[in-house]
């Protein structure tokens, strides 16, 4: 099963905020997450999603991909994504994957 990791770091909204990772897990939808073409086409609902806090606040919660909705692009040209997410729990912390492998703009996909 393909596994989308989304990072929410605390300078990208504190808590309460609408970009927050309490925000994200709250209303089960992550905002404006830029994923390459070759990963889309890995995706689909039912695809495992991590919600990630991977910062001195470090949080991780999963949950089940319902829907990627492109919202624009990046100056780079890659296209970014709202993603959609249900059934989102938080779990305790577990992030295994070294930091540096997630993407410059806090996604990876496995």
């Amino acid at each position: 099963m393909t596994t989308l990791i989304i990072h929410a770091p605390y300078w990208k909204g504190k808590a309460g905020a609408p970009n927050s990772w309490e925000t994200y897990f709250k209303t089960g939808v992550g905002k404006g997450y830029a994923i390459p073409k070759a990963d889309i086409s890995k995706l689909g609902p039912g695809s495992e999603v991590v919600l990630l806090r991977n910062d001195y606040k470090q949080r991780w919660a999963q949950g089940l991909l319902t829907n990627l909705i492109c919202t624009g692009t990046i100056p780079q040209g890659m296209k970014k994504y709202d993603v959609y997410f249900s059934n989102q729990k938080q779990v305790p912390y577990c992030y295994k994957l070294p930091r540096e492998k997630l993407s410059r703009q806090g996604v990876a996909v496995y």
